[in-house]
């Protein structure tokens, strides 16, 4: 019986020391163990002090791993000790078995690490549904809790660090998430996004080399403070679409040169000209929406002509200062109208300019214009260019394509050129023919693609001059912006990093604020399925914590 026990002691606890195994009960659903401790005494944990003296003994039953499909509970008969030190603010304390007991566990620590890495890697319900099937009965709540339980790992320090803001509420309150961009995991959480937040966390960490950001302020003075030893990396994507916003204002303000790619209507006895006080309008005098547009644009530039501010004529005629901005910014009324009476895109408005060329030279049959523009390109039904013409027919207005949008025109200025249609490319060459102001534009924008794409940032100073020299208001002012921050910008376009890492972090945040259902936050507790957030650190443990928990497990 002695042998059989000792073997039992080895097949259930083979690495752990100093139990004994005094009997096993097993019926179809449980095993009971009965074991013991044999050690003859036990450490203080207050005062480290040994102790053999035993004030007493009672039971505890703690559940450990499942066997052969049983649930495995241990009757361990553990010894309370009196503390021999004086001075220790213990009377006395109760034996812990290294390895298999911890103070008021209900479960072994290998049963609570089996569970820990289960809720890793399928979190909270799932979790729990797969230890029902091992024979463990646990609530989704007591996995995460476990998981939360885990030491945070010790990751190394990083040398190359990225960093964003994110939103924990949009528009009022910010934070900070900081990347290793090298590992590509989480290093830290800030909760707001200053300048000094940043500036305290990298001057403890005097090891960073490198600083990937945006342009924004707070995040450019931060790193100046707090890691002046960094090269700090202005990314490349924001740097491309601030130039594209910019392209997209200096088109909108030559828009009046995109008219050059709709032919004028010639005026016939079946096409008569527009009644005056329209100008070439869709919308007639006496329409209620086009009188009303322009008594307003009269109204706004007169207050403008008499000196008034554009905030005083929003508070005036109370107008937000949007819609004061695009009254005062249109030179016509007209200019109003044309987001308001055009149709939805069609695959036929790319080439409503070529069938307008043709019809105003006199052709008119819409099969021989249908077979003109398939070569071209169009993949629309010959049913949409017949409509097109028996309307340019019928209609008493003249049915004109309308120009391109500053949209679309700015969309083919950032394009690869090889990627433009002929159509596209036709029409780009005939703006920049006729405006020099958008010439000069296409130019610097291409000239900054090649310098982005070919990791050139020493040619910067140089385009930063040719822009001054050309009348783009919006170019001057991206180039002032780029100028103020001009050493980031240049490591930037030379330095491989970015901070592409950084923003898919930022979309896998809210991502767990949307699970969490707006649960998480860095003052308040809360357990989901994919998270378990604690007092003060609830993001800082979801999003820091889980990488390294998971790649150990």
């Amino acid at each position: 019986m002695k042998e059989v026990l000792l073997r039992l002691e080895t097949l259930l606890f083979p690495s752990i020391a100093d139990v004994a195994v005094l009997s096993v009960d097993v019926n179809i659903a449980m095993a009971r163990v009965d074991a013991r401790c044999t050690a003859a005494g036990a450490s203080c944990p207050g005062c480290g002090t040994w102790s053999d003296r035993v004030h007493g003994s009672y039971l505890r039953f703690p559940a450990d791993v499942p066997s052969a499909g049983r649930s495995v509970v241990l009757q361990l008969r553990v010894r309370r000790f009196t503390c021999q030190n004086a001075e220790c603010g213990r009377r006395t304390f109760v034996e812990q078995i290294p390895g298999l007991t911890r103070r008021h566990s209900q479960r072994t620590e290998r049963l609570r690490s089996t569970l820990a890495a289960i809720g890793l890697a399928l979190a909270g319900r799932a979790g729990a549904r797969l230890a029902h099937v091992f024979g463990v009965f646990v609530s989704r709540s007591t996995v995460l809790r476990l998981v939360d339980a885990l030491p945070d790992p010790e990751l190394p320090a990083p040398r190359v660090v990225g960093v964003d803001e994110y939103a924990t509420r949009k528009g009022r309150h910010y934070g900070t998430v900081l990347v290793d961009v090298e590992t590509r995991r989480p290093v830290d959480l800030l909760p707001d996004r200053e300048a000094s937040s940043l500036a305290t966390w990298l001057a403890q960490r005097p090891g960073i080399e490198v600083v990937c950001r945006d342009r924004a302020p707070f995040f450019a003075e931060g790193a100046t403070t707090g890691a002046p030893q960094a090269i700090q990396v202005a990314d490349r994507w924001h740097l491309w679409h601030n130039l594209s916003e910019a392209a997209e204002r200096s088109v909108a303000q030559h828009r009046r040169c995109l008219r050059v790619l709709v032919p004028e209507a010639p005026e016939t006895d079946s096409q008569p000209a527009l009644t005056e006080g329209t100008s070439g309008s869709p919308w007639p005098t006496g329409h209620r929406f086009a009188d009303r547009t322009r008594a307003r644009h009269a109204t706004v530039h007169a207050l403008v002509e008499a000196g008034h501010s554009r905030r005083a004529i929003q508070r005036q005629l109370g107008m937000t200062y949007r819609t004061v901005q695009r009254y005062a910014d249109a030179a016509t009324p007209e200019e109003l109208f044309t987001g308001q009476w055009q149709s939805r895109a069609s695959v036929l408005d790319e080439y409503k300019t070529y069938l307008d060329g043709r019809w105003s030279e006199g052709f008119t049959t819409a099969w021989k214009l249908w077979e003109e523009i398939v070569p071209l390109g169009y993949k629309g039904s010959y049913q949409r260019v017949r409509a097109y013409l028996r309307q340019k027919r019928i209609s008493p207005r003249p049915v004109m394509a309308r120009p391109p949008s500053p949209r679309a025109v700015a969309g083919w200025i950032l394009r690869r050129p090889e990627t433009l249609t002929e159509t596209e490319q036709l029409h780009l060459k005939t703006v920049r023919a006729h405006c020099p102001e958008l010439d000069a534009l296409t130019r610097h924008v291409r000239s900054f693609a090649t310098m982005l794409t070919a990791r050139q940032g020493e040619r910067l100073p140089e385009w930063l001059d040719a822009v001054r020299q050309d009348d783009l208001p919006s170019l001057h002012t991206l180039a002032a912006g780029i100028d103020r921050d001009r050493d980031a910008v240049i490591a930037g376009l030379t330095l491989p990093w970015s901070s592409g890492v950084v923003e898919g972090h930022v979309n896998r945040i809210k991502m767990l604020k949307r699970q969490m259902f707006g649960r998480a936050g860095f003052r308040s507790r809360c357990h989901t399925d994919h998270g378990v957030c604690r007092s003060n650190e609830s993001l800082d443990r979801v999003i820091a914590g889980a990488a390294g928990h998971e790649s150990r497990a």
